[in-house]
């Protein structure tokens, strides 16, 4: 296998992956647990897991200097920002508008890239972006009256700090490894969340096996599993190819929310996964 087809392979499952987030999401919340002691969890246990992992393998690799304080900036001040400002935009609009406010990311990564990295925009790349937005416009359910001025600008917002985390991310993996980067992306991100829980008095340890089981699942396999696979991919495959790749997540979502939650799954909802799949089969890698 090709490192091309490999890396797009490792952004399908770093989508899928995140993709289980929602479903736990709600277990965790209905198991009594706040966002920031969620946020906080996810981080932090996703730590533990690699960091023992690497460790295991002789593979753990502390930074220094300058790649130090980007891996904490993309931890604290990229990936924990948009988290963030995804659930305050929750406060705003429904969870499907914020959604595809959201998944705006791709076309500002796009622009990054094409700007910061030189990049090519050609027309199978644009395509597969038209293709993949669409989708995901249909899957999440398009409300124009849902559409809050405020929760879109958070979103937005939110959107802008994850394309410059992609970006940033592709150029210093030029310079350390995915695992490693990983390693120091998730703890940054742990840090910031347990100074909000602590500001706010709303951090509390999870009561019961179920509780637990979530917060377990969500910090391996919709944090420590897709953060790393991404930043694999992120490796072999252009920016802008990664982040339409990443369609993939609301699909999944989407199926295991009719799978596990009895969401239902109308015509128009198979068409918008139809579509991100031919925009995934569109995108050119490179």
């Amino acid at each position: 296998m090709d490192e091309a087809r490999l890396g797009a392979l490792s952004v399908l499952l770093s989508g899928a992956g995140f993709g289980t987030l929602g479903v736990l999401g709600v277990v965790a919340g209905d198991a009594g647990l706040s966002i920031p002691t969620v946020l906080f969890l996810r981080f932090g246990l996703a730590t533990v897991v690699l960091w023992a992992v690497l460790g295991a393998r002789g593979r753990l690799r502390l930074l220094r200097g300058r790649l130090l304080a980007v891996a904490v900036a993309l931890g604290a001040g990229g990936y924990a920002t948009m988290s963030g400002l995804y659930f305050l935009g929750l406060e705003f609009m429904t969870a499907g508008m914020v959604g595809i406010v959201l998944f705006t990311y791709p076309v500002f990564v796009v622009v990054l890239a094409a700007i910061f990295l030189g990049e090519p925009v050609g027309r199978r790349r644009l395509a597969a972006l038209a293709l993949t937005l669409g989708g995901v416009a249909l899957i999440t359910g398009v409300n124009p009256a849902a559409a809050d001025p405020r929760g879109v600008a958070v979103v937005l917002v939110g959107a802008v700090v994850y394309a410059a985390y992609i970006t940033v991310g592709r150029t210093t993996l030029e310079d350390v490894d995915a695992p490693t980067l990983t390693a120091h992306v998730m703890p940054a991100a742990a840090a910031t969340f347990l100074g909000v829980g602590l500001a706010t008095g709303s951090l509390s340890a999870p009561g019961g096996t179920v509780a637990w089981g979530a917060a377990v699942g969500i910090a391996t396999l919709a944090t420590a599993v897709p953060i790393l696979a991404f930043f694999v991919g992120l490796s072999r495959v252009d920016a802008g190819p990664a982040a339409i790749l990443s369609a993939a997540e609301p699909v999944v979502a989407v199926a295991l929310g009719a799978a596990f939650l009895g969401e239902p799954v109308s015509a128009v909802v198979a068409a918008g996964g139809a579509l991100v799949v031919a925009g995934v089969v569109v995108v050119p890698y490179r």
